[in-house]
């Protein structure tokens, strides 16, 4: 209770829920944070103090009146800067839409803000969310808190930052080749992509109609099934959600793995990464074998092709998406966004046709493989944070979304969560994917995980 900032959501949700704190006493506490430390870090492109303070209020007044609308009620959030938010600029990390205010919320935050959700403000991303450095020529580089001279990972690194560092307890960020599960993983946090048509993308700016993903990231796998389960289910202005029922992700949350048979991918593809990330990985699959389940190497190395197809597929469809402003005004787009859009026009319809039959193979075998498997781990990110100085983006997405991107492309859940620190310090994560429709799958996995494990708990040096 010394600092409101260090608590989880579920452990405010409580203390709001039992009137020992009140919101507005939460959300001063962040939005203090962020005045103090988001200078250096550089998380946020715009911070909504008014509006926070007053959601704050109003979420304390109905709690004063018996009115309690769940978990997240009067908890300080942020959202990526592509989820439209009415009244309040939505950048997408561009100078083309600097000046930006939508009319209406994204289908997601409006459903936050039905579950008592408070709004601190819009993080930093990736220019288009075009890229995996946060590297942003518009509004300047995230930085790490572990680390403020590597990147955050992106293109959700802002919440990856502003996370880790306590400027708020939750965040929505979008995922199309790993955006939510390398910053989490360079980070030190929890970032889940949630089966493709799980969450609504209705109000979220696109980079590729056919692999985008929205979902949560937080500081616990808890704190990540409470924002799932307010955001999820199906959307009929969103013409890929999917119209099936959401699980109750926290019904088995504590239920343990005990009998499961796991997979380990061992191949030259998810396998080709750090030594200490491969070491980290692997101690972390002894421990789910200590909790009862029976781990067994798999060769999954057509993953590196899934990857190649993944990346070709985003570009191209960034490509038809921007084609006017990459017409009229290609000077105004960052050097490696341009660069990747301009290698995507040049994409032909039969290379992209044979992407998505690959796509349909690979989704394919993926479900045959967790016909026998009840989940499949994997490095989140090869290697731990790369410095900002001198690093070359495009190479970077290359390397880094080598273990994220293909499973963007399956569509298939997968969820990042923090398994070691490097010699040097710095977050290492590990992945656990699971087959269509299994959030509660692999949100179980992850809280057994951190129920034998500390590293949730560690915390950047200084904060």
């Amino acid at each position: 209770m010394s600092d409101l900032t260090h608590l989880t959501i579920a452990e405010a949700a409580d203390l709001l829920a039992r009137r020992e704190i009140a919101s507005v006493e939460l959300t001063e506490a962040h939005l203090r944070r962020i005045d103090a430390h988001d200078t250096h870090l550089n998380s946020f492109i715009t911070i909504t103090s008014d509006h926070a303070l007053t959601q704050a209020r109003a979420a304390d007044a109905e709690l004063t009146r018996g009115v309690r609308r769940g978990p997240l009620h009067g908890i300080p959030l942020a959202l990526k800067d592509l989820y439209d938010t009415a009244g309040i600029r939505t950048t997408a990390g561009s100078t083309f839409f600097a000046d930006r205010v939508p009319d209406t919320d994204a289908r997601a935050v409006t459903l936050l803000y039905q579950a008592g959700a408070v709004l601190l403000g819009k993080l930093n991303m990736h220019e288009w969310a075009l890229g995996v450095t946060n590297i942003n020529p518009h509004y300047g580089p995230s930085r790490n808190p572990w680390d403020p001279s590597r990147i955050t990972g992106g293109s959700s690194g802002g919440a990856a930052a502003a996370l880790a560092a306590g400027l708020c307890m939750g965040a929505l960020g979008s995922d199309t080749g790993g955006s939510i599960r390398i910053p989490a993983s360079l980070c030190g946090i929890v970032g889940l992509k949630p089966t493709f048509g799980r969450v609504s993308l209705q109000g979220v700016i696109p980079l590729s109609w056919n692999l985008d993903h929205a979902g949560p990231m937080a500081r616990t796998v808890t704190d990540a099934a409470l924002l799932l389960q307010a955001i999820a289910g199906y959307d009929p202005d969103d013409p890929v959600s999917v119209a099936l029922p959401v699980d109750n992700l926290l019904a088995t949350l504590d239920a343990g793995v005990t009998g499961w048979r796991i997979a380990l991918a061992t191949d030259a593809h998810f396998g080709e990464a750090d030594p200490e990330v491969i070491s980290a990985v692997r101690r972390a699959a002894t421990v789910f074998e200590e909790l009862g389940a029976r781990v067994e190497a798999v060769d999954l190395s057509q993953g590196r092709e899934a990857a190649q197809m993944n990346a070709l597929m985003t570009t191209s469809d960034a490509a038809a998406f921007h084609r006017d402003r990459l017409r009229d005004h290609p000077h105004r787009f960052g050097a490696d966004v341009l660069a990747r859009m301009e290698r995507g026009a040049q994409f032909t319809s039969t290379e992209y046709i044979l992407a998505r039959r690959f796509q349909s193979e690979w989704r394919r075998r993926l479900e045959r493989l967790f016909e026998q498997f009840d989940l499949l781990l994997t490095p989140a990110t090869p290697i731990t944070a790369p410095v900002i100085e001198g690093l070359d983006a495009i190479e970077a997405a290359r390397q880094l979304t080598r273990c994220t991107a293909p499973f963007n492309l399956a569509g298939l859940p997968a969820l990042s969560v923090p398994c070691g620190l490097s010699a040097a310090g710095l977050p290492i994560g590990l992945q656990i994917v699971a087959a269509p429709w299994n959030e509660a799958r692999v949100l179980r996995a992850g809280r057994a995980f951190e129920n034998a494990t500390q590293w949730h708990r560690q915390t950047p040096p200084g904060w």
